[in-house]
């Protein structure tokens, strides 16, 4: 398996990157600073959630930490900006897995705290009167598989009847109903709570505009190739993050890279795999009237094949997904870091997409708009890696988010950032316990990402 994974420079553009921020190339210096207090690898929704949220834990009267950002490419021009714009917490899926695996409290805060982001979210958004389109709605997961739904339903009454919190707020409805109120054809039950969906590059690009504005420097198309560690134990500044531009001296590198992770960290070859995912924008012409969509949804036909989709504001439908169309094609997307090309089965799979499974958008003349890809960090758990890296002081992690990361980013970076900025240990950051990174999860030899793909293939993408 080849891990020289780095950015390419010529990827697809997504809907979301239509309308670039002024930031979107912006270099606050026309050289790299010599030396940081903290350098963040990565501009995306981790590296700028990160840099908030350190400098939102200065104390009145001291000097902030100098902050560097380093991105390969645009701003945000990675996994968040090419994303289903869903910021949708999983409160009985994986989770019922995770208690199985791991128990029902520790799943129990991971459900909790993925439902937390939605409302996170929405407060801060209004506080920082932030224009990124984010909507609170009701998710909608369509069953179309009767066996699967089954299946999935018994997993979710083991954790209302173990007592999970979060679970308790969704509720499902079974066949005869489900296709009246979902609106999806074929529908065997669904699965409702609340959720949310947003502009995910807009979000950010304020993050950063507010960033540079407090001094953060931001150097975007400057990839990192190597990061070492100096020998002396003299200087604070330790850590040397190597680019193509120069080196730039710091005392804490925290790697948001996601995909990317492993180039830089070998020890998570295998733990931290990318993983191509795809997307698209889905028009109605003028004059077509179709049943209005307020909810979100997924639509699952087996563990691994299934959709998501938002409807926007615009009237336009983000679809993402399409597993199906390639996904025997093991090469075409898993350790694929190549966001440039958009594989032409994909682009097939989403034509005709809103008449062949919504009731009433038969003769919508719905047509594809935008197809992209994008390319996510899948963790070989399933779980992210937050944290301190290993055996390794002041080096930290905020990556492997498995196509699901808005539900978690924003608050597990914040827990970063006490780390960094209070000194407290992982324990003490209300973080989930099974999203610390540890020695043990990067030792153990198993991998469940290919594992619920037909033939021993795999399909947790959620881009």
């Amino acid at each position: 398996m080849s891990d020289n994974h780095f950015p390419v420079p010529n990827g697809t553009v997504p809907f979301w990157r239509t309308e670039p921020h002024v930031l979107d190339n912006h270099r606050s210096s026309q050289t790299l600073p010599e030396k940081s207090d903290i350098v963040i690898i990565g501009a995306g929704c981790a590296g700028a959630s990160a840099a908030h949220h350190i400098l939102s834990r200065v104390k009145p009267g001291s000097t902030p930490p100098s902050i560097t950002i380093l991105e390969a490419r645009q701003a945000c021009s990675g996994a968040t900006a090419r994303n289903g714009g869903h910021v949708k917490p999983d409160i009985y899926n994986f989770i019922a897995k995770l208690a199985a695996d791991y128990g029902g409290d520790a799943a129990a805060e991971v459900a909790a705290f993925e439902a937390k982001h939605v409302y996170a979210f929405k407060d801060f958004v209004a506080k920082e009167n932030i224009d990124c389109d984010y909507t609170v709605t009701r998710a909608i997961d369509v069953q179309l598989n009767r066996a699967h739904y089954e299946k999935t339903k018994a997993g979710f009454q083991r954790l209302i009847a173990g007592g999970c919190a979060a679970t308790k707020q969704a509720h499902f409805i079974d066949a005869g109903d489900a296709e009246k109120f979902s609106g999806v054809k074929g529908a065997v039950g669904y699965f409702s709570y609340a959720s949310g969906h947003i502009w995910a590059y807009k979000f950010v690009l304020h993050l950063l505009d507010k960033l540079v504005s407090q001094g953060v420097n931001l150097q975007t198309h400057t990839p990192v190739l190597k990061i070492t560690k100096t020998n002396t134990s003299e200087s604070k500044y330790s850590w040397r993050v190597h680019t193509d531009r120069g080196a730039i001296h710091t005392g804490t590198v925290v790697l948001a890279t996601n995909a990317y992770t492993s180039s830089l960290l070998p020890q998570y070859e295998g733990k931290i795999v990318p993983v191509r995912g795809t997307c698209s924008r889905i028009i109605v012409p003028p004059g077509f009237h179709v049943p209005e969509l307020t909810k979100t949804y997924t639509l699952r036909w087996s563990e691994w094949d299934y959709d998501y989709l938002i409807p926007r504001r615009d009237g336009s439908i983000i679809v993402g997904g399409a597993r199906s169309a390639f996904i025997q094609d093991i090469h075409s997307w898993y350790n694929v870091s190549d966001d440039s090309r958009v594989l032409e089965s994909a682009t097939d799979y989403f034509k005709g997409y809103m008449q062949r499974n919504f009731d009433g958008w038969e003769d919508s003349h719905a047509y594809t708009d935008r197809v992209w890809t994008g390319i996510m960090g899948y963790s070989s758990d399933g779980l992210p890696h937050i944290g301190t890296v290993p055996g390794q002081d002041d080096l930290f992690i905020l990556a492997g988010f498995t196509g699901h990361g808005m539900p978690q980013i924003f608050l597990a970076a914040e827990g970063v950032a006490k780390m960094i900025m209070d000194g407290v240990p992982y324990e003490e950051t209300e973080l989930p316990r099974l999203f610390k990174t540890t020695q043990a999860r990067l030792s153990d030899p198993k991998s469940n990402i290919l594992e619920k793909m037909p033939n021993s293939s795999s399909s947790e993408a959620k881009l």
